[in-house]
């Protein structure tokens, strides 16, 4: 099975070096730049528990190089969806599987119209990944679950097919028949870690000292499960506390968030369709999210003073 990965960045490159090494035909697509430029020249240096090495990869910041793939796993930003799923439409074939694994929710109906929602499945993902510099990352992907299913209904001969390619690769993968209520499990950990790690600039393990950001993920999770409830959405657990519990394991503590390292790196995030998903939807059903509400306008204001710094530097 053929599989490109659309988004090179710290998670993309986990997971296409994990498939790499076990042997897979695999792409990473990303944009032009030195971190592409590194790894077609370099190879991907991968740090993790066992050490450090480089892997040669196939990576390329031109889809069409790659052509057509059995699989595609979008990892780009939320809202970089649609542009970078039009631009790598040389990729999609008649059979392709078009599989996203990105944050929040929404995305199957982004990439539904870009490529059509007969390609799309859904997935989520514990496994992490930091990118520490050009063609250099370091990865999280011990005991780290993932999760994929068709956008409705049960799982399907493709659904598990993928799921058996990354549990080969070493990346444990079970098919959800629910994905809806598997989302928003992922949803509530990035809804207690991401904003919160993006305006403190903590690590996981800064996080887990400090009592009172642990308190404020707790009620930010637990508004969102009120929604969840809210909407008939199925979620294993009603403690939040479990849910920071969940997001640290098997992470070490020096590990950051995608949130945290979009800010670090002056970058727009995702809280749109985190934190933002929350308030969105709890609108809809008339449930409150003060936490939430609160933790989008903190971050949206740290976005704006991040981009008047890049004017700034560029005047």
């Amino acid at each position: 099975m053929t599989t490109a990965i659309l988004g090179a960045g710290a998670l993309g490159c986990t997971i296409g070096a994990a498939l790499t090494e076990a042997g897979h035909d695999t792409w990473l697509i990303g944009r032009p730049g030195p971190h592409v430029d590194a790894l077609r020249t370099d190879g991907l240096r991968v740090d993790d528990d066992t050490g450090s090495r480089t892997i040669a990869v196939q990576a390329t910041a031109d889809p069409a190089e790659a052509g057509v793939a059995d699989l595609v796993i979008v990892l780009v930003k939320s809202f970089q969806t649609q542009e970078a799923m039009h631009a790598a439409r040389a990729l999609v074939g008649p059979q392709t599987a078009v599989l996203s694994l990105q944050n929040g929710l929404g995305h199957e109906d982004l990439l539904s119209a870009a490529i059509g929602g007969e390609h799309v499945l859904l997935g989520s993902t514990l496994v992490g990944g930091v990118l520490l510099g050009p063609g250099h990352i370091r990865t999280g992907t011990a005991d780290r679950q993932t999760w994929i299913g068709e956008v409705d209904g049960p799982g399907t001969p493709r659904a598990h097919a993928v799921a058996s390619l990354l549990t080969s690769a070493g990346l444990p993968t079970s098919v959800s028949d629910d994905m809806a209520s598997t989302r928003w499990e992922k949803l509530l950990i990035n809804v207690a870690t991401g904003a919160i790690a993006a305006l403190t600039g903590l690590t996981y393990g800064q996080l887990a000292g400090q009592p009172l950001l642990l308190a404020t993920a707790s009620d930010a999770v637990a508004e969102a499960m009120a929604v969840a409830a809210a909407a008939g959405v199925r979620l294993s657990t009603n403690d939040p506390t479990l849910v920071w519990a969940r997001a640290a394991e098997g992470l070490s503590g020096d590990f950051k968030t995608s949130m945290l390292q979009s800010v670090e790196r002056g970058q727009p995030t995702e809280i749109d369709v985190i934190n933002g998903a929350v308030v969105r939807i709890g609108k809809r059903y008339g449930v409150p999210t003060p936490v939430n509400n609160t933790l989008v306008a903190l971050v949206k204001g740290l976005e704006r003073a991040n981009s008047d710094k890049r004017r700034e530097t560029v005047a």
